[in-house]
Order: C-alpha cells, then structure tokens, then sequence
C-alpha cells in the first residue's frame, strides 16, 4: 500500500477516431453527463486527495489551459510542441511528478467507481517491491464497446502478460495505472508509446493488473459517446457491473 501524492491527465492526443467532434476541441474537453472527460478525471484525483497534479496538452492547448485554470484547485500545465505519444508525455512531465510512485489516467478515461475508489484499490495494491506500474484492467466481456481481442492476459498472481499469436484474451486497460518513476529509467526520448516500457516491465515480471469491480466505458468514437450518454442518463448501467 502506498500514499499517492502526484498524479497526471494525459490529455495531449489528437482524438482522431473521435472526429469531427474534436476538429476543434481537445477529447480529454468533449463532455459527458454534463461535465468534461478532463473534468471528471480531475475530479476523481481530487476526491482521491492527490495534491499534486499535472496535465499535458498539445492539441488546442490554450483551451486546455483555460479549463485547467477554471478549477478551483487548478493542475499544472506542460504543454508539447510536438506529440510525444503516451511514453513520451509522462517521461517529459516527469520533473513536475517527484520520486514516488504516481497515477497516471488518460484524458478520455471515464468510469464509475465500484463499492470502493478504485484509485484507493489501486494504492492499496501497489507493492513498489514488486511492481514497476500497477494497470486497472476490465474484463472484455463487461465492456461496451468494441476493444477487439483485449490488451492482456493475467497470471494468478496478477502479473500481466500480453496475447500470444491470434489469441483472444480476457482483459483491457482501463486507462488509469500507478507507474513507479524507475520504469522510465533509460526510457527513449522524445516519441513512444508506453506499451514499449509495459514490455519491458513484463519481461521482468514486474507489471501487474487489478481488475475494475465498477462500470468503464470505452470512448473511442462518437458513437461510444452517444451511447454513454444515453446509458448513464437513463440509469443503465448497474447491470454493467
């Protein structure tokens, strides 16, 4: 179990699969249940009580920035010149993050939380020991949405381990993780994906998955948002969990 103190929104994408709603509008800033994706992330950090927050922003950033500065207790701002993919915008916020594990959620992530937080679960989970990075992962088979063939199986000790050739596997990333800042040791510069580090955390066996006990909803395209909407305005989606 550790305390976290630091957290980052990566909200820096260009949300292309989400066009044309975001033409001209950062995704993490397309709203759902009457308040932006970036906000209800913030928000859950915040009742988290994280302190230290920071979010990256490329894609329209002064709109970004102007959301960020409209909260009460508004995060830090680290604008990219270029796109630095997931790997890339964690390792560039890195001095704002500190030495101690931290979360990490994506801009678009949006999920309702079970009988507890799951950023407590998480906490609670995360053994710095062990683990380099601690992932929330959902079953396949409770998502809405279509998430292909997953991202992960996991082994009974809850070590992550990616699909072999043409397998189907049970789990997707959820889009929040706790990251120890030693998994970026050596780590690129400049452009990469993260799933270059989470390889290399599994090949140490050190890469570990706590699977969400509440509802995730996969917003990838428009459509995804509109059903969304329409299930959490009608109610729906207790039957999900």
């Amino acid at each position: 179990m550790i305390t976290l103190n630091s957290a980052m929104v990566m909200a820096a994408g260009l949300g292309t699969r989400m066009r044309p709603l975001t033409e001209a509008t950062p995704k993490p800033l397309l709203k759902l249940a009457g308040r932006s994706l970036l906000d209800h992330a913030l928000d859950r950090i915040g009742d988290a009580g994280i302190g230290n927050t920071v979010v990256n922003a490329h894609w329209f950033p002064e709109q970004v920035e102007a959301a960020c500065t409209a909260r009460s207790r508004p995060p830090v701002v680290v604008r990219e010149e270029d796109v630095l993919e997931t790997g890339g915008g964690v390792r560039n916020a890195l001095p704002h993050l500190g030495d101690a594990p931290f979360l990490v959620a994506n801009g678009d992530a949006f999920w309702l939380d079970g009988p507890r937080s799951a950023i407590a679960r998480l906490a609670e989970r995360f053994d710095p020991e062990q683990m380099d990075a601690l992932l929330l992962v959902m079953r396949v088979a409770s998502v809405e949405g279509e998430v292909g063939r997953g991202d992960f199986r996991m082994d009974p000790m809850g070590r992550l381990l990616r699909p072999r050739e043409r397998e189907i596997v049970p789990y997707v990333y959820a889009g929040v993780q706790i990251v120890h800042p030693r998994l970026f040791a050596d780590a690129p510069e400049g452009r990469f994906s993260t799933n270059i580090l989470w390889d290399r955390a599994i090949e140490a066996e050190r890469l570990y998955g706590l699977v969400h006990d509440g509802v995730w909803f996969h917003l990838s395209t428009p459509a995804d948002l509109r059903k969304a909407e329409a299930l959490l305005a009608h109610n729906l989606v207790k039957p999900l969990f």
